[in-house]
Order: C-alpha cells, then sequence, then structure tokens
C-alpha cells in the first residue's frame, strides 16, 4: 500500500480539507499514476455535497485524471512507466454483462464503479479520486492520452467532452445536420466544438443576449435568445437535434417546437425529475423523441480523445491550485468560470 495526499470533504455541509489515505498496493492488472492535472466538474460538488443522496465520505472527488505511470502490474501490457495517461468517471465494472461486452461499462447492469465515492469490486474499499497525488486503477480503465493533446488541458474531455461526444455519435450526428445546443457551460462549449467538428450546422440556445457574442466565439453559427418567444417562433421544425446540457430543471416544451418530425432532443445534464411536465402533443404529433445519455464507454473515451486531438479541440480552462478549490466550487455555483477548473496537481505535492 500506499500513502496518498489528497482533499476531501468529510461530511455535506464541510469545506474540503487536506486528507491523507492509502492506496492499495499494485495488483497485477493494475497502472499507478502520479496524477499531474485533474478538472473540477460539477459533479464533484454535488458528490461532496450529497445533493444526490447520502454520499460515502470521505469523499476526495475527481474523475477528470491525467498523469503519469509510474509503475505497472505484472500482467499489464498496454503502458509502461512514463506514458502520459488519463482516467475518467469509471475506474472499474463486471465485465460479463452485455452492456460491458459491448464497451458500454457506463451502463453496466450490475452498475460500474465510479472512480470516488464507491466500492472496489474485490475487497470493497472505498475508491477516492483525483484530487490526490496519485491513483491506482485497472489497466482496462485507462486512457491513452495523444502527443498531440495539451496534457495540461486534456483533463475535461474525460468526462465534459465523452459527455458530449457520446449522443453526436450514437444518433449519428453528421455534416449538414442542424444542432442546437442548450446551455453554454463546460458540457455545452464542448458540444458546440465537436458538433463542429462533425460538420453540423450549430445553434446555441441561450436565455441571455450578453452571451451572443460569447456563443460566436465558441463557433457557433447561429444564436438563439431562448426568452424571445420571436426568435424561437423563428427556429420553430427547424433542427435535427438538440443537444440539451442544462443542469437544472427547465421547460423542455418550447425546445421541443423547434425540432423536426422525427427530431431528436438528448439529455445529459439534466438527472432530475421534469418540471414542467412535458406534453406528449410535442413528442406525438411530430414523432419526435426525447432520450437521454450517461457520459460513454471506456472505448468511446479513448475515441473522443484521439477526435480532439485529431481537430484540435480543446477544453477552455482555468488553471488553479487544490488550496483554492473551496473557493473554485464557490465560483461554479455563480457560473463564474469559463468553462472548466482544472488543478495542477504540483500545488498539492509541494504543500
Amino acid at each position: 500500500m500506499s500513502q496518498a495526499k489528497s482533499y476531501a470533504a468529510l461530511s455535506a455541509t464541510t469545506p474540503l480539507a487536506p486528507f491523507s489515505f492509502e492506496r492499495r498496493s499494485l495488483r497485477e492488472d493494475d497502472v499507478n499514476i502520479d496524477i499531474l492535472y485533474c478538472g473540477v466538474c460539477h459533479s464533484d460538488i454535488h458528490t461532496a455535497e450529497s445533493d444526490w443522496g447520502p454520499s460515502n465520505y470521505p469523499i476526495v472527488p475527481g474523475h477528470e485524471i491525467v498523469g503519469k505511470v509510474t509503475e505497472i502490474g505484472s500482467k499489464v501490457s498496454k503502458y509502461k512507466v512514463g506514458d502520459v495517461v488519463g482516467v475518467g468517471c469509471m475506474v472499474d465494472s463486471c465485465q460479463h454483462c452485455s452492456h460491458c461486452s459491448a464497451d458500454l461499462e457506463q451502463y453496466c447492469d450490475n452498475n460500474p464503479v465510479g472512480t470516488y465515492g464507491a466500492h472496489d469490486l474485490i475487497d470493497g474499499t472505498l475508491t477516492y479520486g483525483g484530487y490526490s497525488d496519485h491513483i491506482v486503477v485497472r489497466e482496462k480503465f485507462v486512457l491513452s492520452i495523444p502527443e498531440a493533446l495539451d496534457a495540461s488541458k486534456a483533463a475535461p474531455l474525460l468526462c465534459a467532452g465523452v459527455t458530449t461526444f457520446s449522443p453526436l455519435r450514437h444518433y449519428g450526428v453528421k455534416a449538414g445536420d442542424k444542432i442546437g445546443i442548450l446551455g453554454m457551460g463546460g458540457l455545452g462549449h464542448m458540444g458546440v466544438k465537436l458538433a463542429k467538428a462533425l460538420g453540423a450546422e450549430v445553434t446555441i440556445f441561450t436565455r441571455s443576449e450578453n452571451k451572443i457574442a460569447e456563443a460566436k466565439k465558441q463557433g457557433a453559427d447561429h444564436v438563439v435568445v431562448s426568452t424571445d418567444d420571436t426568435q424561437m417562433q423563428a427556429v420553430a421544425m427547424n433542427f435535427d437535434f438538440l443537444l440539451d446540457t442544462i443542469p437544472v430543471q427547465h421547460d423542455l416544451n418550447p425546445y421541443l417546437n423547434c425540432l423536426k418530425v422525427d427530431g431528436v432532443h438528448i439529455l445529459v445534464g439534466l438527472i432530475e425529475p421534469m418540471d414542467p411536465t412535458v406534453h406528449a402533443a410535442n413528442l406525438v404529433l411530430k414523432r419526435r423523441i426525447l432520450t437521454g445519455s450517461l457520459i460513454g464507454g471506456i472505448a468511446e473515451t479513448q475515441e473522443v480523445l484521439d477526435f480532439c486531438a485529431e481537430h484540435n479541440i480543446e477544453c477552455d480552462a482555468e488553471m488553479i491550485n487544490i488550496q483554492d478549490i473551496n473557493e473554485a466550487y464557490k465560483r461554479m455555483k455563480k457560473g463564474d468560470v469559463k468553462y472548466r477548473f482544472i488543478i495542477d496537481m504540483k500545488s498539492l505535492k509541494n504543500s
């Protein structure tokens, strides 16, 4: 076993604070990774504060991890010491259900093992995430970071990147398709970049006219202010797809009206009950599809990393020290970040 330094939430109401714990000894198929960078996802806050139900404390958040391999187990064949690698939202799954066999580990029938706050399938110990100096992960759940990617900016691709890429791939978004992106945060701005790289015509929906210039800067072909009824009516029956990254309850009905017959509205941000109620006529009368998508499997996560390397796509991010994590959480709650925080883990190692 090895001693690890980290920042952790010890309860739902206390700030993150320094925390030491023991990482497991390497198993034969494990990779030991010295963590260089870790992205800060809104899910980290929800889990640290038990917003989605009671969390298993202590919680060491972080599932957007980039680091360097320092040691490998005896049966590891894909990686060697010195490789730059990543770890995303999962660190294991049952590996024998139909979904795991289809490289859809995120839908594992027996539940995937989250990078933090979950229980290891072998010894039952709690998993601890990337707000730490190193991590031990099963080889199958480790990703290769392409050399063409800037390692200091690649971390959010392991969550925000694959969360938006997976449904675009699954539903076959292609050149010439018209897609609307709802919301322009960490997920939304990645959705714009990825959809553009796939050749789609991209429109950002925003509630504020103040964000029009920023939306265009991100690469949007068009911007619709969703609070303007005239603008919304002008795009009725216009879109093949809507990628909905809004993380809070919102009225889906006006957006559904913007879809063509057979149009697809994909939820990737909301995991609460829909309120107000969706009017079934908005689906039935135009054969529209309302669906959702959860992150992506390991193969798909590697695909998005390679795709971003090929198309020179990276997440807009602000680098912070681990000591500023509680302030970063406050800023994220206020929407005061464009569009992701990334922790430089040297700040932890040097503390």
